[in-house]
Formats: C-alpha cells, structure tokens, sequence
C-alpha cells in the first residue's frame, strides 16, 4: 500500500511515504504536493525506489513513525465539499428546514461549496470552538485529491477522463459550527463562518491504485466508515451510499472549469456521520453539541484514522450587523449631487 504524508520530525517538516510503522522521506525539499503535480504513475515509481531501498540522493534514512508529528498530508490547492449522501440530505433537511424527504434538485446534479484550504488541521490537533458557536458538530467524509494527467488540461473532463485526475484518497472531517450556519443559510447563501474555521485532513493519502478491486462496475467504492465520540460509536456507513461515484463528482466540478493537481473534493457527510443528522431525526440534541476535551474519531476502511480533541471556545462577538441607511431611488444621479 502506498501511503503519502506530510509531518514534522524535531521541527523539520518533511514530505514522503508511509510503510508500517516508518516514515521514508522524499529527497530534500520535494513535498507531496511535487507528487501531485508529477502524477500518479511517476510517484508510484519513485514509492518503489525509495521504499525498496534503492539509492536516492537526499532522501535521509527512515524514521519511526512514532517520532514523528504527522501534518496535513497535503497543501490543498482548493476544497471543493459535495453533499452525496441521501441518508445525510434527508436527516439535515428535518434538523434545519424542519422538512421532510429530499429535495428533488438534489437528484438532478451533485452540489458542492468552496470550503477553506488555509485552515486545514491534522489528525492529532486540537480543534478550538469558534466564536459565538455553541452547537459545535462534525462531518464524517471521505475526499478525493487531483493530481496531473499528462495531456490533460483538467477541464470539461468526462467521468472516464475524471478517474484517471483521482490521484488517491484521505479522511476528511469537515468541522462544523451548526448555529451559525443556521443563521447563514437562511440568506441563500454559504455556509460560511459556519464552516471555513477548521477541517481536518489525513492521516495520510492512499494512492487510487490500491483501491481499483474495491470499485464496483459503477465506480463506487465499498468501504465501511465510522466516528466514535469520546470512544463511543456515533455513525458508521458505506462509503458505496453515495449517489453520485467520486469520479462523476470529479467530473462535474470540472465542467466550464478546472481541476488542478492539490484540489479536495469531498463526499460530503455519510449517512450518521455528524451530530445534526442525528438530531433531525431524533428532534432532540442527543447526543449533545461538541463540548472542549471531546474526542473524535473517524475511520475508513483502507484509509486508516484520523482523531482530533475540541479545544477551549474563542470569546469574542463576530457579528457585525448592517447599518440601517435610507435607500436612494433608481434614478439618482450621484456624480450631479456631488457637483451640488
């Protein structure tokens, strides 16, 4: 199994692969986001060099994975998170609209959101509670990471072509703060604040290769998923129960755009994988919002497992309310006022 990660050894941090308990580093100033822009066959070749033992300029002997502190395993160059799960579309429509079933436009094409690339977080970080959240959650995810085609532009992709840009996968927990994205949404627009405070990505990337027999004929994967809170099992679900294969979501986000080596894409929220579903479903908040010192932990099959413990809540007032004006008619002519 080829796994790629980032971390940092006695404060140096560097990129490479992952074997059993020991972290081969990359030569010297090469990071896994090299790797993605060199592509998926180039790093599989230089994974069996270097895990193989073959001599590589700068590369540094192997070091204990247990003495080491493992980053984000990659830069993201964008986050793009769908929503692909009915079960979870179902279970959040009740807990914020108080509707229920699933809206048809869900079924006509896969919708996404930018999410924040600048805030990403690794297994083992704390995860501070934003200001003014009181209803803290999580989202149990799996993404998909792009990586080059040579002769690929990356745009106006088909599903087929789409594969090809999947470079690999990684557990993606996408911190949510439910009151505030509550109140967002009901502008038709975001979330925002709700959600670009924090996410979590890794442990590390697992190259696409080494999931090819898990595909079935339409391109899903069958992997189980799960999250414990404080050692407790909350959700678990098949990562198959997705409407749409990463591929085809791949695809979509690439039509009269770009994909480019570094972008996420998310699966959004398994069915159960996060604490407003539930809700919706139970009309009670049981189990309650996140509290600071509470541990989760997320699992996927062939992947491995990514923990994050909540930090202490920031006090601060971030609402900045609009400041009631007189609205001037149509008509005014601004540069005539100005003249006098």
């Amino acid at each position: 199994m080829v796994k790629l990660a980032r971390w940092n050894d006695g404060g140096e941090v560097r990129s490479g692969f992952i074997q059993g308990d020991r972290a081969y580093p990359l030569p010297a100033g090469q990071t896994v986001n090299d790797l993605l822009d060199a592509g998926l066959d180039e790093t599989l070749a230089a994974a069996e060099r270097i895990l193989g033992g073959a001599p590589t300029s700068g590369t540094g002997a192997p070091v204990p994975l247990a003495g080491v502190v493992l980053l984000a395993p990659l830069v993201p160059a964008s986050l793009r998170d769908f929503v692909a799960f009915e079960e979870h579309v179902e279970g959040m429509r009740i807990s914020i609209d108080g509707a229920p079933g699933v809206m048809e436009e869900w079924y006509q094409a896969p919708t996404f959101y930018f999410s924040n690339p600048h805030t990403i977080r690794a297994t083992g970080e704390e995860i501070p509670i934003p200001a003014g959240c009181h209803q803290l959650d999580f989202e149990t995810e799996v993404a998909a990471v792009v990586g080059r085609v040579p002769g690929s532009s990356g745009s106006n992709l088909s599903a087929e072509q789409a594969q090809r840009h999947i470079f690999g996968y990684t557990i993606f927990n996408d911190w949510s703060a439910r009151d505030l994205q509550r109140r967002e949404m009901k502008v038709s627009l975001g979330p925002c604040k709700g959600k670009d405070f924090a996410g979590t990505l890794g442990p590390w990337i697992v190259t696409a290769d080494e999931f090819a027999h898990r595909q079935d004929t339409d391109g899903f994967l069958d992997l189980r998923m799960s999250v414990d809170v404080n050692g407790i099992r909350v959700g678990e679900d098949l990562l198959s129960n997705m409407g749409w294969p990463f591929a085809e979501l791949v695809a979509y986000a690439s039509q009269d755009s770009l994909v480019l080596p570094g972008d996420v894409l998310g699966s959004g929220t398994c069915g159960s994988g996060c604490l407003a579903e539930l809700w919706g479903r139970l009309g009670d908040q049981a189990p309650p919002p996140l509290q600071t010192g509470d541990s989760v932990s997320m699992t996927v099959e062939g992947i491995g497992t990514i923990t994050n413990i909540v930090g202490p809540r920031r006090e601060a007032s971030t609402l900045v309310r609009a400041r009631p004006r007189q609205r001037l008619p149509r008509s005014y002519d601004g540069a005539a006022a100005a003249r006098g």
